[in-house]
């Protein structure tokens, strides 16, 4: 019977490949999924933090454009009064701590890719065309 991929495509008999799983193999085939699911996590706090970052960013140049006036400052679900300096000093504050954490989770992102396509190497090589690891 012939054999098929992950996709639900069919192998040609040429392409089938018979080598059996190792637990080796299996302990590759599950790092690789974890670290898919953790690449699809930073991926998406990359992006939360990129538009929280974008909104400071916003509010800082709308404090330069101020006329020296206080302003009310939100932290969580509070707001308080503040100088428009202190305000900017909070600004620049935030852009620099969330500015580390995105640098941080950009170098995860190609520490875990980098992972990923060495794994992927040995597991095609191992297994060809019969595992796909590949997004759809």
């Amino acid at each position: 019977m012939p054999e098929a991929n992950s996709n639900g495509m069919i192998l040609a008999k040429e392409e089938e490949n018979d080598a059996e799983v190792r637990r080796e193999d299996q302990d590759k085939i599950n790092e690789f999924g974890q670290l898919n699911a953790r690449l699809h996590e930073v991926r998406g706090e990359t992006t939360k933090l990129k538009s929280l970052l974008e909104k400071i960013d916003d509010a800082s140049t709308e404090l330069m454009m101020g006329n020296g006036d206080t302003v009310m400052l939100r932290l969580g679900d509070a707001l308080f009064e503040a100088s428009e300096e202190e305000a900017t000093e909070f600004c620049e504050a935030e852009v620099e701590r969330y500015q580390t954490k995105l640098d941080e989770l950009e170098k995860e992102e190609t520490d875990i890719s980098d992972r990923m396509a060495a794994l992927k190497k040995i597991l095609y090589g191992r297994f060809g065309k019969s595992i796909n690891l590949e997004e759809k």
